[in-house]
């Protein structure tokens, strides 16, 4: 069974940066692709970006190309998303997420583990 404990979240302006870690325990890090997904009020939650296990490969949503960078630490079961030039549209709760299985996903259903999330909120 794979933990996941997000932190980094917070209030910061628009145009401001900020940086999410997700630190893994309980399983082999290495062993799971890691996600980013994001929900906001009233909404589903969606992909924000995600990382194959070797950390060699990554994909991200339209909206935060060129803004968003996720990267993972192995030796430290860590993952990242550096979120740069922030928008009030970035608002919402932040979950890492990891999968068994070499694959990655766009969709959440497809994975196993979940954190509990971190707030992020950008005001205008």
């Amino acid at each position: 069974q794979v933990q996941l404990v997000e932190s980094g979240g917070g209030l910061v302006q628009a145009g401001e940066s900020l940086r999410l870690s997700c630190a893994a325990s309980g399983g082999t890090f290495t062993d799971y692709p890691m996600g980013w997904f994001r929900q906001a009020p009233g909404k589903e939650r969606q992909l924000v970006a995600i990382i194959t296990r070797g950390g060699e490969r990554t994909t991200y949503t339209d909206a935060v190309k060129g803004r968003f960078t996720i990267s993972r630490d192995n030796a430290k079961s860590t993952v990242f998303l550096e979120m740069n030039s922030l928008k009030p549209e970035d608002t919402a709760v932040y979950y890492c997420a990891a999968r068994r299985g070499a694959i990655l996903y766009l969709d959440a259903s497809k994975y196993d583990y979940w954190g509990r999330g971190t707030q992020v909120t950008v005001s205008s």
